[in-house]
């Protein structure tokens, strides 16, 4: 159904001063409705471009457990030994780029060497099998979302969007991304900034 495969992203040339492990919010009058109210955490920004996925979206047509057995990672028999976090984790629609490969943000307590990329000091982003099996094992990371798809950006275009307005970047929060709150998410982002989310306008700038 999906034709999925989990490798990890070309996210290099990382910097300090560029995005990576912000928040991104959409702004009134985003033009592309698939990004309307988005929350996006940006997991990789640098002169190359910038990747993210949008925490806020959850998948309406899959669960984890559906993956599990599309991936044949587990058999039909074992959905009902899976701990509680495999079933009950969140999957999420990560943006509108490669709608069949998935990518799992999670706590920094999992590491895998060569497929683990440490976003920053609290999150991290692995996107092989292998976190799969850890995880419907009971022996992954204590926090985690598994995202489908993501959104990017070539090189200068998040700048430039940033520039006009079309989004709002501010620090990400780990607590917020891991949250299975999702509708609130966008509200509680703003908050954070002490913006109330009744009152924004498109001429909001960014942080």
């Amino acid at each position: 159904m999906f034709g999925m495969t989990f490798e990890t992203t070309g996210a290099a040339n990382r910097s300090s001063g560029y995005l990576d492990g912000q928040f991104l919010l959409a702004m009134p009058g985003m033009p592309d409705q698939r990004f309307a109210r988005a929350v996006i955490y940006i997991c990789a920004h640098s002169s190359d471009g910038a990747m993210g996925l949008i925490v806020n979206q959850p998948s309406r047509k899959v669960t984890f457990p559906d993956l599990l057995l599309q991936l044949e990672l587990v058999e039909p028999n074992e959905l009902i030994r899976l701990p509680a976090p495999a079933e009950a984790m969140p999957v999420l629609k990560g943006g509108p780029v490669e709608t069949g490969r998935g990518f799992v943000l999670h706590s920094a307590d999992f590491f895998i060497d060569n497929s683990t990329l440490p976003i920053d000091e609290a999150v991290s982003l692995t996107a092989t099998v292998d976190i799969l099996r850890a995880i419907a094992k009971g022996e992954g990371p204590q926090k985690a979302v598994l995202a489908l798809g993501y959104a990017g950006w070539s090189p200068g275009q998040l700048e430039e969007e940033i520039q006009q307005n079309g989004w709002l970047n501010i620090p990400g929060d780990p607590a917020l991304l891991f949250d299975s709150d999702h509708a609130a998410k966008y509200g509680r982002c703003l908050r954070m900034i002490g913006i109330d989310p009744a009152m924004l306008s498109g001429e909001v700038g960014h942080a």
